[in-house]
């Protein structure tokens, strides 16, 4: 049966790697941890032109009270990220049958050392700094559209944060968000194609029974 995309672009540090954790633990606490994060993220997605991540990481980890060097620990410990779960069973059923890409908020060294982490073999990998720009503008997922050569019709986007849906909405890309901690919706948000807490749906999304 032909799948019913051609190709399918990830989101890398929320919905193919427990980042989480890695974030929570250098923090030295959940609650800590997911301030930081919520901090990054709000940021992040509100920067446009590409600033140094590194950087904006630093900024956040200031924002919430924690020490700013908190920030070079979590990018020698990017080593320790972990992939969900179904991940490799996902990317391993979907790999044969269509084109995968990584479109990340991140610096192009740390996105290849956490790409490693997936075990996943992308066609294409575009990092914020690739691409000059950071998600949810539209250069990013369309430099990776134009790299796999596709339309964005014929693609599925995995979201791992909310905030991609105004992105993906903007680009035309139909959008699973794999949503394993809970994200709230943010307001005015487009709706995505489906939510789910776990990856493995994606293979029935994608390929059909």
């Amino acid at each position: 049966m032909k799948p019913r995309y051609d190709g399918v672009l990830f989101d890398l540090l929320t919905a193919l790697l427990d980042s989480w954790t890695l974030w929570n633990a250098v923090a030295g606490g959940e609650e800590a941890g997911r301030r930081w994060r919520a901090a990054y993220l709000r940021n992040t997605y509100g920067t446009g032109v590409y600033r140094s991540y590194e950087t904006l990481v630093t900024e956040a980890a200031v924002e919430v009270g924690l020490p700013s060097s908190l920030a070079a620990e979590l990018a020698n410990r990017y080593g320790e990220l972990r992939p969900w779960p179904e991940v490799p069973a996902v990317l391993g059923a979907l790999r044969p049958h269509v084109k995968l890409a990584v479109v990340t908020n991140c610096s192009q060294v740390l996105t290849l050392k956490a790409a490693a982490c997936t075990g996943g073999d992308f066609a294409v990998i575009v990092s914020a700094e690739r691409a000059g720009f950071y998600k949810p503008d539209p250069r990013p997922y369309r430099r990776a559209l134009a790299e796999l050569g596709l339309a964005p019709e014929k693609c599925l986007f995995v979201a791992g944060s909310s905030y991609d849906l105004f992105g993906t909405a903007a680009v035309g890309l139909p959008t699973f968000w794999h949503d394993p901690v809970g994200m709230a919706l943010p307001q005015g948000a487009p709706p995505p194609l489906v939510r789910h807490r776990s990856l493995a749906p994606l293979v029935e999304c994608v390929l059909g029974n």
